[in-house]
């Protein structure tokens, strides 16, 4: 591993255009945007839509943002898929097109034992030369995965090789128990969106990985949470815990509808198009409710910075 993973790591939004094709104008545009805001690199994962991606789509967005980066700042690729087989395709690419490490779920759409998990992560981790970062999305989609499988596939690797992305709830219990039983050697991201930043933080997280929808909000967030600075904190996390939660009230759906009607508000995406099925659509309540907060997280960045005044 050449450069070490941590920080902001926002996960990227795959932007379509009203043909349900990539946007490569408005991806640009928002990599451009989340490196400039002080994000020290760029993720894959859910909130790409990954599972609605065609495997061409994966491929193809998978080299666009490392092209699309270039060498900006670090590129973590989403490769977690329903077999083996298809991730280590994913994981490949990823390794081809330069990225500087890979993430991975379990596949979903079976409840694995925990052999079989450890297999499906061992044979990425020794396949592909690149770190893996193991993440737990059951918080929204799958299952949790047990703690033994994390901790056997760190005393195999090693620290710098397996990395954890803990989403099952209670996040933070669950994320102390990973540190505890590593004893102190696990480098662990949260993945709440923000939610519980603050507290994860405070139990030792390597970074975090948010949406980009926030992504200046969290940015001050983090940088005021190394500064120890208690009343910035808090300031800039309130509105960003109510923000996420209105995105929660949905799941998966309630984040890419919020996240990009945001971004499309912003001007970075020329749509707000989600890949179909889905099962919610943001109403005018909630997108009122929305707007309200937003101005809230604003007003704290430009306390938090005067020179967004």
């Amino acid at each position: 591993m050449t450069r070490t993973l941590g920080g902001v790591l926002p996960i990227v939004h795959t932007p379509f255009l009203t043909d349900d094709t990539i946007d490569a104008v408005s991806l640009q545009r928002q990599i451009d945007w989340a490196l400039a805001s002080g994000a020290a690199g760029l993720c894959m994962g859910m909130v790409s839509e990954l599972l609605r991606l065609t495997h061409r789509e994966r491929l193809e967005l998978t080299a666009m943002i490392a092209e699309m980066s270039a060498g900006r700042g670090l590129v973590i690729a989403g490769v977690g898929a329903e077999s083996t087989k298809q991730a280590l395709e994913y994981a490949c690419a990823a390794r081809v097109s330069g990225c500087d490490a890979m993430m991975a779920i379990p596949p979903v759409s079976t409840a694995l034992p925990g052999e079989q998990l450890l297999e499906y992560f061992a044979t990425l981790a020794e396949s592909v030369d690149l770190p893996l970062i193991v993440q737990d999305a059951s918080g929204y989609v799958g299952r949790p995965i047990p703690l033994e499988v994390c901790i056997q596939l760190l005393d195999r690797f090693g620290p710098d090789k397996i990395l954890f992305k803990p989403e099952s709830n209670p996040v933070g219990p669950r994320l102390s128990a990973l540190r505890e039983a590593s004893g102190g050697r696990a480098r662990i991201f949260d993945g709440s969106g923000g939610l519980s930043l603050v507290d994860c933080y405070r139990r030792g997280i390597a970074g975090t990985m948010p949406g980009m929808e926030f992504l200046e909000g969290i940015v001050a967030l983090w940088t005021a949470l190394q500064h120890g600075d208690e009343r910035a904190i808090y300031r800039l996390y309130l509105p960003i815990c109510a923000l996420v939660s209105l995105q929660l009230q949905a799941g998966l759906d309630g984040f890419l509808a919020i996240e990009k009607y945001v971004l499309a508000k912003r001007g970075l995406f020329e749509t707000d198009v989600r890949r179909k099925p889905y099962a919610w659509e943001m109403d005018e309540e909630t997108r009122r409710e929305l707007e309200r907060l937003l101005e809230q997280l604003d007003a704290a960045l430009r306390e938090h910075d005067p020179r967004r005044k």
